[in-house]
């Protein structure tokens, strides 16, 4: 009996050491995944951090040429038997709306990129040769000049097998690549989503937004249409 009741309290206290040791794990996650584009906020001026509801952050600040650049962390886990990628997403904002149509592109698509653009738009196009398969498609605007320009940006980003996505606009540019991969042990074994970094290198971000803006000169539409606005 006194054995039995023993290992009862062993029990118990064991659970709730773990559960306090979870909480107090989740929570250090937490405050550490809010502090990773800290460093970045350097690049930019007039800086500001929010927060997504994942608590990874999001910042927002603008080149020195006065464009607006919006840089976002996304979580990705909806690819099964892949381990869960961390996405680094840079949007750069035209001052004005650029008279110039959509196109993108998307590496290794699997139809589960809820985050892309390139799944929306509505003409196919042929992607150029890469070693990754490529989802090209367009807004059916673009003439076969642009296209062609296009693509041979699109040939040059996508040789580097950690970008994921790139979409030119008349709003802007945005630039999708890999920041970081899931920890096997922990998705694996206990399906948590940890990723062994605890900043994005400023300059990871520094080549994204040069990836962005040498894309935006690919098509400069000069005509400004409208006046200056933000890319959600």
């Amino acid at each position: 009996m006194i054995t039995t009741i023993a290992l009862s309290i062993f029990i118990a206290a064991s659970c709730a050491w773990m559960g306090r040791r979870a909480v107090s794990d989740h929570r250090a996650a937490l405050a550490r995944r809010r502090g990773m584009l800290d460093a970045a906020a350097s690049l930019l001026s007039n800086a500001r951090i929010s927060f997504a509801p994942d608590h990874f952050p999001i910042l927002v600040g603008r080149l020195g040429d006065g464009r607006q650049t919006k840089i976002e962390l996304i979580a990705d886990t909806m690819v099964t038997r892949r381990l869960p990628q961390l996405w680094l997403r840079v949007t750069l904002s035209e001052v004005g709306e650029c008279n110039r149509p959509t196109i993108g592109a998307l590496a290794r698509p699997t139809g589960a990129e809820y985050y892309s653009l390139v799944h929306d738009m509505p003409e196919w196009l042929t992607p150029p040769e890469t070693g990754a398969s490529l989802l090209m498609r367009g807004d059916g605007r673009a003439t076969a000049l642009q296209i062609e320009n296009v693509v041979a940006v699109f040939r040059s980003l996508f040789a580097d097998p950690a970008l994921k996505e790139a979409v030119i606009s008349p709003r802007g540019t945005r630039v999708i690549r890999q920041a970081a991969q899931g920890e096997r042990g922990a998705h694996l074994l206990l399906r948590q989503i940890r990723f062994p970094i605890t900043a994005i290198s400023p300059d990871l971000v520094s080549k994204a937004i040069a990836e962005a803006a040498a894309l935006s000169k690919t098509l400069s539409g000069r005509e400004a249409l409208t006046a200056a606005y933000e890319v959600a």
